[in-house]
């Protein structure tokens, strides 16, 4: 027989291919926030975004890094100097005072941030 039997390479790539499937939502990354919900349209993404959170109990962080509210316009201008777009994503718990996220805010707008989206979870 001179045909290569090809079905245990077509069943290994579907077992990855189910794996991947079910792994990548789970790949996320960023700090558990509780969303507030709202009855907007998820905006659709072409680069990697900047996100900056803000917990429950105060605390900021800049992607997985938390960061003290009075060096959070340094961070943020230190880091957008590197990057072509000056977008920056907030995720602040519904829980959260109002002061941190104004303060957070504020930390943006004073880095240069261009663009500032609050991410929410759509009502259902």
């Amino acid at each position: 027989m001179s045909e290569i039997n090809v079905t245990p390479f077509v069943d290994v790539m579907l077992v990855l291919l189910v794996i991947f499937m079910v792994t990548a939502p789970m790949m996320q990354s960023g700090i558990d926030v509780d969303l507030p919900e709202t009855k907007t349209q998820p905006m659709r993404m072409r680069d990697e975004p900047l996100i900056l959170s803000v917990k429950k109990d105060g605390a900021i962080f800049v992607g997985r890094t938390e960061v003290p509210v009075e060096e959070l316009a340094v961070k943020l201008e230190a880091i957008f100097e590197g990057r072509d777009t000056k977008e920056l994503f907030l995720r602040a718990d519904k829980e959260a005072a109002y002061g941190k996220v104004a303060q957070a805010m504020a930390a943006a707008r004073e880095a240069g941030a261009s663009k500032l989206g609050m991410v929410t979870e759509p009502e259902g």
